[in-house]
């Protein structure tokens, strides 16, 4: 049977795919039959043919290239039907962990790296909830940094796309007018915001009325300042050697509001919310933001062509060549161990491995992909940031390696205490010590 054949086979001869479609028995019969000549993946992942039906419950922010990514599985395995569904953040992390706690998991299913959530992979997998896919060969194009966050004592659970960075957006029509350079270190950055404040466009927008941007530039700072002198930190606070108060947090925190005490943001930041930062950017009213990258196209749409967006990593160190970049994995999917194809839905996280569809993903959510094969092919506001992530010398959101779901919003409340001169530096480590000692 020619591959065009199976295809319409797996169809049910109608060439249209109804992925809520029941087929009934008289079908499933002929369907079978018609799918015993075809190729395809089966319950060992080899020759056997038997009709596999799968659920996938997704991500509703990665619906488009999900979907993408099901079909092109079901186009090259006709005997495998994936059905899908997608939820917002808000009801993954209640309704879907109430459902997989019911003992009635999908097959495959969104999940986020590292703990801290209620459906992060390590409390997921303390709870046996997963399946392993340790040994699959995207794995190794992970960077040695960042793998820990898809498994958990060992095994690796999670299939993510890559990762997420957060970096300097800024506005380059701004920069050639006034002859500004890209800052390389902390020193060029704060001479930076002088040369933008005498000429009256405010550095930095930044916008902590909208609570998780409140983090991003502590994100920013504590990979070259926390981590640089200590990249074994999150271990070290984890067994109790390191703290916020005695490590570098102190410094991040000390350089966040050197910052604001420069003038490098723009005024009432705690006033400010997002959309009002993203217009100030695109209208040339501020110069930078700091930002994730999924941020920058936003950026581009509220601008409407009037300037040019490019991305730079945020120079937190006082040597360009200790510059350290956060970068965080994108949310993923996982297999649950207790479904009935659990076979195929492993191959399905093993195709979803391959470079061609790791690179359709990641770029679909402004992500940068584990194993880059040709820079040059990525948007070029991710070019910046490839050395970082093939030398290792990337740090995953810190929140991804917190213990509980306390810490990050702890940390989003001092920074508008900091902004509101609340708090000193030293309270606002108390607290977030406080938050992780749960």
């Amino acid at each position: 049977m020619t591959q065009r054949s199976c295809r319409y086979a797996a169809t049910g001869g109608s060439g249209y795919r109804n992925r809520r479609g029941i087929v009934g028995a008289a079908s499933a019969a002929a369907l079978a039959l018609a799918l015993a000549a075809c190729g395809g993946v089966g319950e060992q992942g080899g020759d056997d043919t038997a009709a596999v039906t799968l659920e996938l419950v997704g991500n509703q922010d990665q619906t488009e290239p999900t979907e993408a990514l099901v079909r092109a599985y079901e186009s090259e395995n006709p005997n495998v039907r994936i059905e899908t569904s997608y939820l917002p953040v808000d009801q993954a992390q209640t309704a879907l962990r109430t459902r997989l706690g019911a003992g009635n998991a999908p097959d495959l299913f969104v999940a986020w790296p590292g703990n801290g959530s209620a459906m992060s992979t390590v409390q997921l997998a303390q709870a046996g909830l997963l399946e392993p896919i340790s040994g699959q060969e995207w794995l190794d194009g992970v960077p040695s940094s960042l793998r820990s966050l898809l498994g958990h004592e060992g095994e690796d659970y999670l299939w993510s796309a890559g990762v997420t960075v957060i970096g300097t957006i800024y506005n380059e029509s701004v920069f050639d007018e006034h002859d500004i350079q890209i800052p390389q270190t902390w020193d060029d950055l704060l001479a930076t915001c002088a040369q933008l404040q005498d000429i009256g466009i405010a550095p930095f927008a930044l916008a902590n009325q909208t609570p998780w941007v409140t983090q991003l530039v502590s994100y920013a700072i504590a990979p070259s300042v926390a981590f640089g002198s200590n990249p074994d930190l999150a271990q070290e606070m984890m067994t109790g050697e390191a703290t916020f108060s005695n490590s570098g947090w102190r410094q991040t925190l000390q350089q966040y509001m050197e910052m604001d005490e420069r003038g490098c943001f723009n005024d009432n930041a705690n006033g400010t919310t997002l959309e009002q930062a993203i217009s100030m950017l695109a209208d040339g009213d501020a110069a930078m933001m700091v930002q994730v990258s999924g941020i920058y196209q936003q950026v581009e749409e509220v601008s409407e062509g009037r300037a040019e967006y490019a991305m730079f990593p945020f120079p937190a160190s006082g040597n360009f060549e200790d510059l350290r970049i956060p970068a965080g994995i994108s949310s993923g999917l996982v297999a649950s161990p207790t479904g009935d194809h659990v076979e195929v839905a492993k191959d399905f996280l093993s195709f979803a491995g391959q470079e061609e569809q790791m690179e359709m993903f990641a770029a679909a959510n402004s992500a940068l992909p584990f194993v880059v094969e040709d820079a040059t092919s990525l948007d070029p506001i991710l070019q910046p940031f490839v050395p970082y992530m093939e030398n290792d010398m990337a740090i995953p959101f810190m929140d991804q390696e917190w213990p509980n779901a306390e810490v990050q919003p702890t940390h989003f409340a001092v920074i508008q205490e900091l902004f509101s001169d609340a708090i000193t530096v030293d309270e606002a480590l108390e607290k977030l010590d406080t938050a992780y000692a749960g």
